[in-house]
């Protein structure tokens, strides 16, 4: 608080200050959230595509070719011969990592600056809830994400041991697949992951909506089914994977 207040007390104790709990940033608050906003919405978008994609495991090999595996071979070759060979691929990539350097800034920015304002009070009854309990984790589920998305591109993008399996081979996605998660740990961690992910991405799809100016009632209340529909989609289509490999189903 900036205003004058005479009560030398509560100044002395350290209830009250007239001087300003941090400086005025550089890059506003707003734009920091709105910045999370969009970057958050990629992701999602992101994350919905690359689960339909991944469903393609479950559709029976034709002339002994898996149809995952034709699919990651189209993302390599999209855009030629006007774009170089995953062209197209490297520019998705290069976008999601500058999406995830500003997410991450941004995040840690916005839990520093409200511990500043908040001093050392902190908040007491809360009304509790997922959303209550989402709130508070986010930046706990953000890391739990960022060390799956290093693990993920380590065991089946990159084929880096002890995190691949031993049999990993660049392009052969579908047995990728069937051995990586033939390890149970690994299936297990991939479970913990996508429900991880499903309270992150429903928390901060709410969010987006209001930091993004949506404040009609009809389009929030349709907002928020979305923000719990999508997220549950994509969680359950991503541990149908894992959890069929592991099992047998898929082999």
């Amino acid at each position: 608080m900036t205003e004058k207040y005479d009560d030398r007390v509560a100044l002395a104790h350290g209830k009250i200050t007239e001087k300003p709990l941090r400086e005025r940033p550089a890059y506003p608050t707003w734009a920091l959230k709105l910045t999370m906003a969009i970057t958050g919405l990629i992701f999602t978008g992101f994350v919905l595509v690359h689960m339909i994609g991944n469903l393609k495991v479950f559709i029976p090999a034709h002339d002994g070719v898996h149809h995952i595996d034709e699919y990651g071979e189209w993302l390599r070759t999209v855009g030629e011969p006007l774009m170089p060979y995953e062209g197209v691929l490297w520019i998705f990539r290069i976008v999601l990592l500058a999406a995830l350097v500003l997410h991450v800034y941004g995040a840690f920015t916005l839990v520093g600056r409200a511990h500043q304002s908040r001093g050392k009070f902190r908040r007491t009854n809360l009304m509790g809830g997922h959303q209550s309990f989402a709130t508070q984790t986010m930046i706990i589920s953000g890391l739990v994400l960022l060390l799956f998305i290093a693990f993920h591109i380590a065991d089946l993008t990159l084929g880096v041991a002890p995190a691949a399996s031993s049999g990993f081979e660049h392009g052969a996605i579908y047995n990728n697949l069937i051995d990586s998660f033939s390890r149970w740990p690994v299936a297990i961690f991939y479970i913990v992951a996508m429900l991880v992910l499903f309270m992150h991405l429903s928390h901060g799809i709410w969010v987006a909506v209001s930091d993004l100016g949506i404040t009609g009632k009809r389009w929030r209340a349709v907002l928020l089914f979305v923000a719990y529909l999508l997220p549950a989609v994509v969680m359950v289509g991503n541990i149908s994977i894992p959890l069929a490999i592991a099992t047998g189903i898929l082999n």
